[in-house]
């Protein structure tokens, strides 16, 4: 081979091979099965979104690991959010000791029957019948009978009989008022009533109940 034919033959090899179909150059080495990759240019806005990504993951790191912005980390949001519900819980119940409004017998027991509706009829029966749960219209109790007993049991619950405690599901209101609707369900005698059960409770005369 000539000189001028091996001068040749060394610009052709220099030159990018070029794809006929889409004249875009073929890159070397990036073939693969007889794939041959083309060296295709990304489009300008694909670039630029991949460049604020970038930029965008870059800042959240920041925030997150070196000034712990509350903003972004959803841990100290929640506790933020619950502390605020906290502390305006804490103000209505000092509101309503400050200044407690007096309530009729009827919206007592209507407060009562709505918080036993939802909660204990589920296993007490529509009518304190009994259910899963003991019967409340008899005389006998499996925890005491009294306010005081009964508001233990509904602050502690009985987890051995699958009942979970209602301390900071019900407020105290809620409380002294669905005891207030089950004590008025002793003696109405609904039908399906259950076998009594615990021991026979002889109330001496209680104290008022609470507004």
């Amino acid at each position: 081979m000539s000189t001028r034919e091996e001068k040749n033959h060394k610009q052709h090899q220099a030159q990018p091979e070029i794809d006929e179909v889409t004249n875009d150059q073929i890159l070397e080495g990036h073939e693969f099965d007889g794939i041959r990759e083309l060296d295709n240019q990304l489009p300008p806005w694909l670039k630029y979104l991949f460049y604020a990504s970038i930029v965008f993951a870059a800042s959240y790191l920041t925030l997150v690991f070196v000034f712990e912005d509350a903003r972004v980390i959803q841990a100290k949001e929640y506790q933020k959010e619950m502390a605020a519900y906290l502390q305006e819980e804490e103000i209505a119940e000092e509101e309503e000791k400050a200044a407690p409004v007096a309530r009729t017998q009827e919206e007592i027991m209507a407060s009562g029957e709505a918080t036993f509706s939802k909660i204990c009829s589920v296993c007490h029966g529509k009518f304190g019948e009994g259910l899963v749960g003991p019967n409340f219209t008899d005389k006998y109790w499996i925890h005491g009978g009294s306010r005081e007993d009964m508001h233990q049991t509904i602050v502690t619950g009985v987890i051995e009989k699958g009942m979970i405690s209602y301390k900071n599901l019900l407020s105290e209101r809620q409380i002294q008022d669905v005891i207030t609707y089950i004590k008025s369900l002793q003696g109405t005698n609904p039908p399906n009533q259950k076998a009594p059960e615990g021991e026979l409770y002889d109330p001496e005369p209680e104290a008022g109940t609470q507004s």
